[in-house]
């Protein structure tokens, strides 16, 4: 047969390669310490656009390169898994250790078959870099640094750290390398320990009881590893005193008239036999809450200058705004603890322009101003590095310009950083400035403070809370341009060319001026003086050694010396005195912080601070009693149309039920004692108020007797609503004040009634009086009542009754506007014709009542006993020419027209001149009734 041919073989298509193989440009990838797989992200794929021919589309393997660094190469290799699909693997060729080495970086490149199975002409594709971080494995346990610690402490404390324990950890990664948590595998000993290692007692230790403690600890990573060995923790307890403060009592009350009494009077410190060679204590009692950083919520400012015996004639530069004194009425204010206002200025158009009015009294080169001042905003807390570089200008606070004989004057005051500067220019037209220069941390503080300003050109002396600095003095300035010969004062700016110029950023309050001369020392002192403070008991049994020092404000004493013995004496002499009468209740934090300086610096003792308070109880409150009025004042009108009135008060009683006597031990822990305790029941003010509608002012005032007003000082208020005396005086001048206050009525206003309100106040009207009511009434002559005009004011209050809240024991108070007269012959007819019909209206009632009781006559009067009262469609009808005078003494005069009308009931004529009221009874019985 014939030979078959063998069958043809199908070989793959054959080409030469002409694309390179494509993968990722970045990998990163995860290995674990006990494994050599690298797991990347994206998967390793090898991509090539020759497939699906032979060798040319397949990926015949992986290159690995070496990293940036020039190492990673030799510890990773890359593998084929499938040619045809380019899958590769990334692997390592021994293992990895993360402590040595935690991150890799390589690169791989992948290549294809090329044209045969020997690869030839085979293509290369980028290279890829790969990042791979080797993660940890939980193989190491903590292990501690020391294999025993051993600490010494004195027993009866309870210390928060005696010894610390550490433990370290070799793993790589921070969940397995950190200790998470020590403990105390000992039990029940009195010891705990914190996951910082930190060891302290739970129970003061005695020595007597165990003189050493001995303990086991361990420790765990992240990963509940327990460490390889536990510690040994020995601690030893010292038999020790206790170094200290002993006998700290935390609350310390006082007795509002107590005067001083001592804060600490069984304290002392412990050395424990420590050898010190200097002590300091600081006691700080924190009252900056009661007022301007003391005690102002007693009396204002304007006050407290009287009761310090300041010479009169300041002149209040920011008073409170009224239509006398607008200036202010712009600026915005703050509430005080005290009566005085707090002026806000802002830096820019805060600002008050005094009028020439005011300041051509201030005139001359020798003057005294004060002002309480305050930096920064209201809510604003800023430090004194702060306010040293934020404000780069000038804040000027008072800026005048005065006219002298044939000159202008001029000065300015200014803050500058923690600087306080005075301008003076004696003539603006030839001298040369002169500036006094002050370099004081108070003004920069953003706290309270008091200046006292005295110029005695050329010599100036600036009181700051009531403490003397003396400035430095600087005549050469520089090129500085002369103010205009103009008179005018500024409050928290300066006029320059166009616009202000150096605006003040902060508080001020109580900012006067006296000129002529200066106030004595002793008033600035006083004018500061905390009425509340501490203080040292007697300086003179103060051992050798021993420095005391107390602040201005005498809020913070400092005590400094060197023996135990002596150092312990003058602590219990700390007082705390209060020489207010009715002291402000509530609570002052405490601190006692002491400082210690030794031989030997590293076993010197460390004292915390103590901290406590004291509380001033509650005082007695004063009761406050007017009296010697009536309610009720009752005078002829024509009186109160003389020109002087007639006095509302004459014989008004003011008495305050607490004693006045003076606190002699407060007296003389105050050192002179301008503002003594007597003082404590001065009135600070009364208020006398129209009940009802306010006054007509030109109907109607009140008058006071100025020349007593002006002679003690007081200021008054005199509106149509209140007149107001305000000023701290005793109550013997405001007696005399109130009954020179007398009401006046003009010609032909004088009306029924009208009612006053009085009432005093002190300590800034922290205790109030009674309130007494005085009811006057105006007594009308029947002449006056039946002239025309009254009749015609009578018949209008009667037919047009007012609603205004002036109504008062049954009388309306006329209006004004109805009553005034239309002048005019027209005007005279109406009177008169209204007049008469109000007479015929009067007589025809009084003929119809003497009718009716004709007719109840006959009845009997056995008849009228046995009546019941109809209460049903019931009339009142008012006369309202009723006068006062059947309340006021004239009643015996009205019971006798009574009687006689019993016994001639039917004249009408005796009927009317005593008729005051009739009930009229409609339905069932028509019987009238007089009352």
């Amino acid at each position: 047969s014939p030979q078959t041919p063998p069958p043809r073989l199908k070989l793959p298509l054959v080409s030469n390669s002409q694309h390179k193989p494509w993968i990722e440009t970045e990998y990163q990838g995860i290995v674990m310490e006990n494994d050599n797989t690298v797991l990347l992200n994206p998967p390793l794929f090898a991509l090539d656009k020759d497939a699906p021919l032979h060798y040319a589309g397949e990926i015949c393997g992986f290159k690995v390169h070496n990293g940036p660094s020039g190492s990673g190469s030799v510890q990773f290799e890359a593998v084929v898994l499938d040619r045809s699909t380019g899958e590769g693997l990334v692997r390592s060729k021994e293992p990895l250790d993360c402590e040595s080495q935690r991150e890799h970086s390589f690169t791989i490149q992948a290549y294809d078959c090329g044209e045969g199975p020997d690869g030839v002409n085979s293509k290369k594709s980028h290279k890829a870099t790969v990042h791979v971080r080797v993660n940890d494995v939980n193989e190491f346990s903590p292990v501690f640094v020391e294999r025993r610690y051993e600490a010494s402490v004195p027993e009866g404390r309870l210390f928060e750290r005696i010894v610390r324990v550490e433990a370290l950890d070799a793993d790589c990664s921070p969940q397995y390398s950190q200790i998470c948590f020590y403990d105390i595998i000992t039990p029940n000993v009195p010891f705990a320990i914190d996951n910082d290692g930190n060891i302290k007692n739970t129970e003061p230790l005695d020595s007597k009881r165990q003189r050493v403690h001995t303990f086991w600890v361990t420790a765990f990573d992240c990963g509940k590893n327990r460490a390889q060995a536990d510690a040994q923790v020995v601690v030893t307890v010292k038999p020790s005193c206790k170094p200290g403060w002993i006998g700290w009592t935390k609350r310390v009350e006082y007795t509002p008239g107590s005067g001083s009494v001592p804060l600490f009077p069984s304290l002392h410190l412990e050395t424990c036999e420590e050898t010190v060679w200097n002590i300091q204590a600081t006691v700080e009692l924190q009252t900056g809450h009661i007022g301007k950083g003391c005690d102002r919520d007693s009396y204002s400012d304007r006050s407290v200058r009287r009761l310090c015996g300041a010479v009169r004639g300041e002149v209040d530069l920011l008073p409170p705004p009224s239509p006398a004194a607008n200036w202010t009425s712009s600026l915005p204010t703050l509430p005080s603890s005290d009566s005085s206002l707090v002026f806000s200025f802002n830096g820019s158009n805060h600002v008050a322009v005094v009028p020439d009015s005011v300041v051509t009294g201030l005139s001359g080169d020798h003057f005294t101003l004060q002002l309480w001042m305050r930096r920064g905003g209201a809510n604003v807390q800023t430090s004194a590095s702060q306010t040293r570089g934020n404000r780069r200008e000038e804040e000027i606070i008072v800026c005048s310009t005065v006219k002298n004989d044939d000159s202008f004057s001029h000065y300015s005051l200014s803050v500058h950083g923690c600087r306080l500067s005075l301008f003076y220019w004696p003539d603006v037209s030839a001298a040369r400035p002169v500036k006094f220069l002050w370099k004081l941390e108070q003004v920069c503080d953003s706290e309270w403070h008091h200046l006292s300003l005295s110029v005695q050109f050329p010599s100036v002396t600036l009181y700051v809370d009531g403490v003397t600095f003396d400035p430095a003095l600087i005549h050469d300035n520089g090129a500085i341009p002369n103010p205009a010969p103009r008179q005018r004062m500024f409050i928290g700016a300066c006029w320059g060319q166009l616009k202000y110029v150096g605006g003040y950023h902060g508080l001020l309050s109580g900012v006067t001026v006296r000129p002529g001369s200066v106030e004595p020392h002793s008033v600035v002192e006083c004018l500061y003086a905390c009425r509340e403070g501490l203080d040292f008991g007697d300086l003179e049994t103060l051992g050798s050694g021993m420095k005391v020092h107390v602040n201005p404000s005498q809020s913070v004493l400092v005590l400094e010396g060197d023996d135990i013995e002596s150092f312990n004496r003058a602590v219990q002499q700390v007082t705390y005195r209060n020489s207010l009468r009715f002291a402000t209740p509530g609570v002052r934090p405490l601190k006692l912080t002491t400082s210690l300086r030794c031989f030997n610096e590293e076993s010197c003792l460390s004292l915390k601070q103590l901290e406590g308070y004291l509380v001033v109880l509650q005082p007695d409150a004063p009761q406050i009693s007017l009296s010697g009025v009536g309610p009720h004042l009752a005078r002829p009108a024509p009186e109160f149309e003389s020109p002087r009135g007639v006095p509302l008060f004459p014989e008004l009683r003011i008495v305050c039920s607490l004693s006045h006597a003076v606190n002699t031990a407060a007296q003389g822990m105050e050192g002179g004692a301008l503002m003594s305790d007597a003082v404590a029941h001065t009135l600070d003010g009364c208020e006398v108020q129209p009940l009802g509608e306010e006054l007509n002012a030109e109907r109607e005032e009140l008058l006071v007797d100025m020349d007593v007003v002006r002679e003690r000082g007081l200021e008054i208020i005199n509106t149509t609503a209140y007149i107001a005396i305000t000023g701290a005086e005793s109550i013997s001048v405001y007696e005399d004040v109130l009954r020179s206050v007398r009401y006046r009525l003009a010609k032909g206003s004088a009306r029924f009634e009208r009612r006053f309100r009085l009432s005093c106040s002190e300590m800034n009207g922290r205790y109030t009086s009674n309130e007494l009511t005085l009811e006057v009434n105006f007594l009308h002559s029947l002449d006056s009542l039946y002239h025309p005009s009254h009749l015609l004011a009578s018949q209008q209050q009667f037919l047009h009754p007012s609603h205004h809240s002036g109504e008062l024991s049954g009388h309306t108070l006329p209006n004004p506007h109805r009553n005034s007269v239309v002048p005019g012959a027209a005007t005279v007819i109406i009177m008169v014709c209204v007049g008469f019909l109000v007479v015929m209206v009067i007589l025809g009632v009084f003929r119809i009542r003497s009718i009716h009781r004709r007719g109840e006559g006959g009845r009997g009067g056995a008849k009228e006993g046995t009546n019941q009262w109809d209460d049903s469609a019931l009339t009142i009808i008012v006369n309202p020419m009723e006068s006062y005078e059947s309340r006021m003494g004239m009643s015996a005069d009205t019971e006798g027209e009574g009687e006689e009308e019993e016994e001639a009931p039917e004249s009408p004529d005796d009927a009317s001149d005593d008729q005051r009221i009739i009930i009229k009874k409609e339905g069932r019985d028509s019987n009238a009734r007089r009352y």
